[in-house]
């Protein structure tokens, strides 16, 4: 989905964290907080020199959501680098949610190849998932619908922003 992403759109992305957790473990909620405030001033750096950003990651609890729109604690000032200014900007985030039935999903992780997911790990994912609900800006695609339909919905959603 994010290379079908990427080959449609010029809004530049952000890195995301491809390091495979150790043994096969998920990570624990504070291993992905220093991770989700880079991203949030990576977000807050763009977004204030008027850039339009897309970030693809598994923010899976409304908390890491928080994080990537508030940073830590709520106050973005806390994610920056000690002594580092940055301009003020609001980040607006609209939330992707890809939602599709465990059997779906793990039928097509099982055919992926080289992917830094272990199949293992999906049952976790879905018991963390907390799917975003008002007053969170989101929309819910289904899995089902081809690629190209989930870009399209998104395109036309982000039109009407």
């Amino acid at each position: 989905m994010g290379h079908s992403w990427a080959g449609t759109n010029t809004a530049p992305g952000c890195p995301g964290n491809r390091s495979p957790p150790s043994s096969h473990c998920p990570h624990a909620t504070e291993d992905r907080i220093p991770w989700l405030c880079k991203l949030h001033d990576i977000l807050l750096r763009d977004v204030a020199s008027g850039q339009h950003v897309v970030l693809a990651c598994s923010a899976l609890k409304k908390m890491y959501r928080d994080i990537l729109t508030q940073g830590k604690d709520g106050a973005a000032p806390k994610c920056k680098e000690s002594g580092r200014e940055a301009k003020w900007a609001k980040i607006q985030l609209l939330v992707v949610h890809l939602s599709g039935s465990f059997e779906v999903i793990s039928e097509r992780l099982l055919k992926r190849q080289g992917h830094f997911m272990p199949p293992e790990l999906l049952q976790s994912q879905f018991e963390t998932l907390e799917p975003p609900a008002a007053p969170e800006k989101f929309i819910q695609i289904s899995v089902n619908k081809n690629v190209s339909e989930i870009i399209a919905t998104i395109m036309e959603t982000l039109k009407m922003k």
